[in-house]
C-alpha cells in the first residue's frame, strides 16, 4: 500500500489487490448478485411487486425464488411498499409462504410501516440508514421508486444524487438494494428492456443486477441482465390464482425451448419419405439462424431421430 496523508486518496497497486476464487457471488442464483443494486422494471400490472415479494421471502427463508432459483446467502430482509396497505402485504407474503409450506412466525422479513418515505431528503435518509444498521438486512426492497422521492426523474443530476444514496447504503452495509420501477409505454423487451425504463438513463446504468417483466401473449416474460455475469435464460411466468390462499408466481417454461422444439418438428417433416438434405438446404428452407439449426440437428441426432450421411441429413431408420 502506498503511503497516504490527509490530502491524498487511498490507492493500491493492482498486484496487491486480494483476488477471489469465485468473484461472482449470488444473493439469488442467476437472478440477483450479492450486495447488488438494481431495478425490477416493467409496465403497470406486470406482477413486479409479486416478484419482489417472492424474492424477499426467498432471501429471508433460504427457499428457492419462484421455486427454481436457489438462495445461497439467506438473511433478514427490509421492505417498503408505498402503494400497498399492510394487510395486503401480509396477505401476499402469506400466500407465497403457504405455497412453500412455510410459517411466518420466525421469518426475518421486516416491513417499514411509515406512511411516507422520502429518500431524497432528511430525516428519512438517516432514519432508513439507522434502521438498516439495526436489522442488518441482506436485501432492501423499495417499491415503487416513484413514490419515495420528489425529484424529476428525467433530470440526470437529480437522479444521480438519489442513486448515489442507495449505492452508499449498499457499500456501508453490504446489502442488496432492489428498486421497483416502471417502464415507458411500449418499452422494448429482452436485453434492451433497460432502455425502456422511465426517466433518466442513469437508472438503467445504475444496476448491477436488473430484472424485467413484460407481457407476452397471455403470460409474462422475465428477463435479466448483470454487470458482472451472463444473463439468465429468460422464462415465462404465470400468477397462479387457482387457490386464493396460495397465490404465487410460477415459472411455466424457458423462453426459446418451444421455438427449438418447433424447428425440430419442421426438420423431421422435411426429412420425411427418405429424403436426404444438406444443412445448407435445411437452413435455406427453414429460414433460421445457423446456430439454432445446428442445435436442433444436434438434439435430434442425440435422440436417435436423424443421422448424418456423406450427402446430408436423413431420418434414422
Amino acid at each position: 500500500m502506498i503511503a497516504e496523508n490527509n490530502q491524498s486518496l487511498p490507492v493500491v497497486r493492482v498486484a496487491d489487490i486480494v483476488t477471489e476464487e469465485n468473484p461472482q457471488r449470488w444473493l439469488i442464483d442467476q437472478l440477483w448478485g450479492a450486495s447488488a443494486v438494481g431495478v425490477i422494471g416493467g409496465a403497470p400490472k406486470c406482477s413486479k411487486t409479486w416478484l419482489a415479494l417472492d424474492m424477499s421471502l426467498s432471501v429471508a427463508t433460504g427457499t428457492a425464488c419462484l421455486d427454481r432459483y436457489e438462495v445461497p446467502l439467506p438473511g433478514p430482509v427490509l421492505v417498503y411498499l408505498a402503494e400497498d396497505s399492510l394487510p395486503i402485504v401480509r396477505e401476499r407474503v402469506e400466500g407465497i409462504a403457504r405455497h412453500r409450506n412455510l410459517r411466518l412466525d420466525s421469518v426475518p422479513l421486516h416491513v417499514i410501516t411509515a406512511p411516507v418515505l422520502r429518500l431524497d431528503r432528511e430525516p428519512h435518509r438517516t432514519q432508513l440508514l439507522e434502521t438498516a444498521k439495526r436489522l442488518r438486512p441482506r436485501l432492501l426492497l423499495l417499491d415503487p421508486l416513484v413514490r419515495i422521492h420528489g425529484i424529476d426523474e428525467n433530470r440526470a443530476a437529480e437522479v444521480a444524487e438519489l442513486l448515489a444514496y442507495f449505492r452508499s447504503l449498499q457499500r456501508q452495509l453490504d446489502l442488496s438494494v432492489v428498486l421497483v420501477h416502471h417502464t415507458r409505454k411500449n418499452g422494448a423487451g429482452g436485453t434492451a428492456a433497460g432502455l425502456g425504463l422511465r426517466g433518466s438513463g442513469d437508472i438503467h446504468a445504475f444496476g448491477d443486477s436488473n430484472l424485467y417483466l413484460r407481457r407476452s401473449g397471455d403470460g409474462l416474460m422475465l428477463s435479466s441482465e448483470h454487470r458482472a455475469a451472463a444473463a439468465a435464460r429468460s422464462v415465462y411466468l404465470e400468477l397462479v390464482t387457482s387457490d386464493t390462499q396460495t397465490t404465487h408466481l410460477a415459472v411455466t417454461a424457458d423462453v426459446g425451448k418451444e421455438q427449438q422444439r418447433d424447428i425440430q418438428t419442421r426438420v423431421l417433416d422435411l426429412l420425411g419419405e427418405s429424403r436426404v438434405l444438406t444443412r445448407a438446404k435445411l437452413r435455406e428452407t427453414l429460414s433460421v439462424k445457423n446456430e439454432r439449426l445446428g442445435q436442433a440437428l444436434e438434439n435430434l441426432q442425440q435422440a436417435g431421430r436423424i443421422s448424418r450421411t456423406p450427402t446430408g441429413w436423413q431420418r434414422a431408420s
